[in-house]
């Protein structure tokens, strides 16, 4: 997926209220950022922040600042601001799925009950940020936690559910 065609997706979405939720944040990544003036180096901090309700609601932002804190807070605010909804299946999703976002490939695939989230690094928080509790991911190509977010993000807005496929083909979901 290009980097146009998601944010298409993400215009796409109804906005949700964030003081209807409860809402956990997540902090993926942290990064220290330089900027070369004239009288010498201005130090800053840049935090890659998820928050969920943990029940299918999803947002994400950058966060810059001074100071690590007060980046992180920045964060939350931007990415209450935009939170997207998720079709899932409790406890897991319902089918597989690969989400792309430049170099990034994500795969999520379904897991059997008391299989946990098998996720490592920046992945492991936009999936327990969602919802779900049992899913098989895998990160391909590059893994820079930005793509990576971003490419969850991709994969987890093409899940279909049962009475969106059917409806889409013209039949009743029994018949699928």
């Amino acid at each position: 997926m290009s980097k146009a065609s998601l944010e298409v997706k993400l215009k796409r979405q109804p906005r949700i209220d964030a003081s209807a939720l409860t809402l956990k944040e997540y902090v993926v990544a942290i990064n220290r950022v330089t900027k070369v003036v004239k009288g010498g180096k201005n130090l800053s901090f840049s935090a890659l922040v998820v928050v969920g309700d943990g029940n299918g609601t999803l947002g994400y932002a950058l966060g810059k600042a001074r100071e690590v804190p007060m980046a992180i807070r920045k964060g939350i605010e931007g990415a209450k601001k935009h939170l997207l909804k998720v079709n899932r299946k409790p406890p897991t999703i319902p089918h597989p799925v690969l989400g792309r976002y430049a170099a990034t490939q994500v795969l999520l695939k379904p897991a059997p009950e008391g299989t946990g989230v098998i996720a490592g690094g920046p992945l492991r928080p936009v999936i327990e940020a969602v919802g779900i509790e049992n899913v098989f991911t895998k990160v391909i190509g590059n893994t820079n936690p930005h793509n990576v977010v971003k490419a969850a993000l991709d994969a987890l807005l093409g899940l279909k559910d049962k009475q969106e496929v059917a409806a889409r083909r013209g039949k009743e979901p029994q018949e699928l």
